[in-house]
């Protein structure tokens, strides 16, 4: 039985789906250069004049057939090539067999939570995985990040923001490229030199500010909880001591945020954790480091409250 949140994430996307005369299921779009009558395009479901990508191969694990359906034609009418699963067991068989590049999972499935579908799959698989939840409560979306997710979509959702953060899920899971170079907006990282680099200024950073900033950026656009966090700065041991975390986020906000109190780059997930956003580079000035750039104040992060 759908409650009020399943339905408003069903309205929500119905709002972009009609049927036609002969009760098929269509899309509109308004893309010009394919345009039909009005100005609109008419995609028929499941996609069929659609160009599917071969490569982009998405699981949908949800036990409600509407909502997958939904989805279906969403991803569909993107290029994706889409499979799914009703039960927890039917999605770990189809993430084996079909080799998907991204997994939407919702908790709620009849067999088994969506916490322990995402723990088995992390045994195996390190495909990029989506939570598509109606829990809202802070220790759900911490567990779900913690497991292995790569974000995590409180329903209701917005089609355009979903798919936005499948290609950031996506875009994270890809190898890393030759040249060590990380660019958002007016930002630029250079990890092989150590070189961080804000509207063609070059900044002078502390060890613990630098060993932050590149743990972002190892993991851009993705969210991070913040014992994540304190493990990968500080180590196993400080996971709990979250306040150091808070003072060190200030920090570094004051140093690479146009306006610190309003972060576009390293922006918080409440009660979760934060994520480092990823832009195109604004300011092409400022792309590539001077070769000769300096190097941060220190090579590692101090410990908690002793900054070298």
């Amino acid at each position: 039985m759908m409650d009020k949140t399943g339905a408003g994430v069903i309205k929500d996307l119905q709002s972009r789906f009609q049927l036609n005369g002969t009760h098929e299921m269509v899309l509109e779009t308004t893309d010009s250069a394919q345009a039909g009558e009005n100005g609109k395009n008419r995609i028929p479901y499941p996609g069929v004049s659609a160009p599917v990508n071969k490569s982009m191969v998405a699981l949908i694990i949800d036990d409600e057939l509407q909502m997958r359906r939904l989805l279906r034609l969403m991803l569909e009418a993107q290029g994706y090539q889409v499979y799914e699963a009703k039960t927890g067991q039917e999605g770990l068989i189809e993430a084996a067999q079909c080799r998907p590049e991204i997994i939407l999972l919702d908790l709620g499935l009849p067999d088994m939570d969506g916490q322990t579908v995402l723990k088995r799959l992390r045994e195996w698989s390190s495909v990029p995985v989506v939570v598509l939840s109606e829990r809202d409560r802070e220790e759900d979306k911490v567990a779900a990040l913690d497991a292995g997710a790569d974000d995590y979509v409180t329903k209701p959702f917005a089609a355009n923001e979903l798919l936005a953060r499948l290609r950031v899920a996506q875009r994270h899971a890809q190898p890393a490229t030759a040249e060590p170079v990380f660019r958002s907006g007016p930002l630029t990282v250079d990890l092989a030199s150590r070189s961080v680099i804000v509207n063609g200024k070059l900044l002078k950073l502390t060890g613990t500010e630098y060993a932050l900033l590149r743990v972002f950026v190892r993991n851009a656009g993705k969210v991070l909880t913040h014992p994540q966090i304190m493990e990968a700065v500080w180590g196993p041991g400080q996971r709990e001591k979250t306040k150091y975390l808070y003072v060190y986020m200030t920090y570094l906000r004051e140093k690479i945020e146009a306006v610190p109190a309003k972060p576009a780059l390293l922006v918080t997930e409440a009660k979760v954790g934060y994520r480092l956003n990823v832009e195109s580079p604004a300011h092409p000035g400022a792309e590539r480091p001077p070769a000769k750039a300096a190097m941060t104040e220190a090579a590692g992060a101090a410990p908690p409250g002793k900054e070298k």
